[in-house]
């Protein structure tokens, strides 16, 4: 042990952070972190991956002479700069996580407003006899008004801050809920859509300028460094959000076998518990950049993973909104269908949105954290895009067989399709949920700093439209491609396949080729380190930095 230098037995005096130890021929100070240019298998600097601001770094051969333009060279670390004996990660302040709250509060009340006015209107428009496409025009307003605000709201976000957002969401909600009071049975199809579809629209701007807040606020409370912590904040955050999205499909389709005009009641009155968390718990400054940075043309000019990655969520919401939105609750009710009741068809797609919201929480922990996924790269989202393929597929051949199936046996062909959809689609929510989960990650991760607002708009602008041209495609193929309600829902579900694969081969072209592709400790491809090797490199990199910090 050389003399001189305190350690962690010694009695000596700890070091001051602004002092230079000298030790016959060694000197230990404290540097800011991007001054050290030793780093570890990931590229960080040495204590980085814990939070740390500065550290200790050992500069061999400095003679006295030196010392005093070494001091003069390099700006000491504050005291609050300095951890001496610590590897613990710093809590997060309680003002950084005050936002984080407010918004998801906010954020989960109004997701379950959002699932109920998509039933309410659905069914309500069934049972005064409105067509599948009539539904999905209905629909596409919402969905188009949503693409639209995804690229304007990013720019409200960037300029006036993201309170100004969820605040404008909040209001709109209540406007275009308290217009669907004026639905009158009276008025004529072709009424009733323009109407019913301008309603929408204020609800479709609504959901993403509230949505914005909710995305954003995960890279605002998040370390740069804590890219682990991050995929599971988003994960989580989102996965919750549909889960209350289900039971606002459920609460929708309850409340209509009661009344109409009691469920926009219940939907109106959970918004006006939101409204005082966002306006009197944000401050105005939240997730503003600098004005220089704020224009149209920079929410267009993004980074090509960022363009690359918007392409594959085009892609992979309009796979599922090809056969869930419109065409499965129309078949669950048709008479030649499933002729299920309003509350069972609210139950049924509640359960899907439940299931896919749970399973995206706990995705990174127990689903690609034991593959060795966590945290994704490219690799991880192509490869489950492919295993989504292969759902829709069962589907759509499984459900063409039974179309024709007509031979008497103990399960009859309408059970078999109650267990084949069942089975499908719970499937497919579970695999879609992991995707959505890893696209949500790696927009946040892309995104830059100062710019969040606006890449996360214009990447929900591409989900908006993937949403958009999902559904009114499936309208009119439900609608128009045969009178067999069976072949209908099974071409939804063969076009359902190819969007998949267009996703997959949109984020193939994303650079992001770190640590290649795991299946768990022993498959490795693109070039993966095996397992055992980066965890050799992870261990001797602690090692390392235990010895720098004393």
């Amino acid at each position: 042990m050389q003399t001189g230098v305190p350690t962690k037995n010694s009695r000596g005096p700890r070091p001051r952070a602004n002092s230079v130890l000298r030790a016959r021929n060694d000197y230990r100070r404290v540097v800011p972190l991007e001054r050290i240019t030793k780093t570890n298998h990931q590229g960080l600097p040495i204590g980085r991956a814990k939070g740390r601001t500065s550290a200790y770094v050992r500069l061999p051969s400095i003679t006295p002479e030196m010392s005093a333009s070494l001091e003069q060279r390099t700006p000491m670390a504050s005291p609050t700069d300095v951890h001496v004996g610590s590897s613990a990660v710093p809590s997060p302040k309680p003002q950084a996580l005050w936002p984080f709250i407010i918004i998801t509060i906010t954020y989960l009340l109004f997701t379950v407003t959002d699932g109920a006015v998509r039933m309410l209107v659905l069914l309500h428009a069934y049972t005064k006899g409105f067509t599948a496409m009539e539904v999905a025009i209905m629909f596409a307003l919402y969905e188009l008004c949503g693409a639209g605000t995804n690229l304007a709201a990013g720019l409200m976000g960037a300029k006036w801050g993201i309170r100004v957002t969820l605040l404008s969401g909040l209001v709109m909600q209540v406007v275009g809920l308290s217009a669907l009071y004026a639905w009158d049975d009276a008025w004529s199809k072709s009424t009733a859509i323009v109407y019913v579809t301008t309603a929408q629209a204020l609800c479709g701007v609504a959901k993403d300028l509230v949505k914005l807040g909710g995305k954003t606020v995960t890279k605002l409370v998040t370390p740069e460094e804590k890219q682990e912590s991050l995929f599971r904040l988003v994960s989580g955050l989102t996965g919750y959000k549909n889960s209350f999205k289900g039971v606002g499909y459920f609460l929708g389709a309850a409340l209509l076998e009661v009344s109409y005009e009691l469920a926009i009641h219940v939907n109106v009155a959970l918004i006006a518990i939101a409204l005082p968390f966002a306006f009197f718990g944000l401050t105005s400054k939240l997730g503003k950049v600098a004005s220089k940075n704020v224009s149209l043309k920079s929410v267009f000019k993004q980074k090509p993973n960022i363009n690359w990655l918007s392409l594959a969520r085009f892609f992979l919401f309009g796979s599922r909104d090809l056969w869930f939105e419109v065409p499965l609750p129309f078949y669950l009710r048709a008479s030649d269908g499933l002729n299920w009741p309003r509350p069972a068809v609210g139950a049924a797609l509640a359960g899907y949105i439940i299931l896919y919201g749970q399973a995206q929480s706990f995705s990174p922990k127990l689903i690609l954290t034991p593959l060795k996924q966590s945290p994704p790269n490219k690799y991880v989202c192509v490869l489950w895009n492919v295993l989504l393929s292969v759902v829709p597929l069962f589907l759509g051949v499984g459900l063409y067989v039974m179309s024709s199936y007509t031979n008497p046996s103990t399960l009859t062909p309408h059970r078999n399709k109650v267990i084949l959809l069942s089975f499908g689609v719970l499937l497919f929510a579970f695999i879609f949920a992991i995707n959505s989960a890893v696209h949500s990650y790696l927009v946040v991760k892309y995104a830059d700093g100062d710019k969040i607002a606006m890449n996360v708009g214009f990447y929900y602008m591409a989900n908006a439209f993937g949403r958009l041209v999902g559904t009114v495609v499936s309208g009119a193929l439900y609608s128009y491609v045969s009178n067999d309600v069976d072949v209908s829902l099974s071409v939804c579900f063969f076009v359902s396949v190819l969007f998949v694969f267009l996703s997959a081969l949109a984020a193939r072209y994303i650079e992001d080729d770190n640590c290649g592709l795991r299946w768990g400790s022993n498959l490795s491809c693109f070039g993966a380190e095996p397992w055992q090797e980066l965890k050799r490199k992870q261990t001797t990199d602690a090692a390392t930095e235990e010895q720098e910090e004393g």
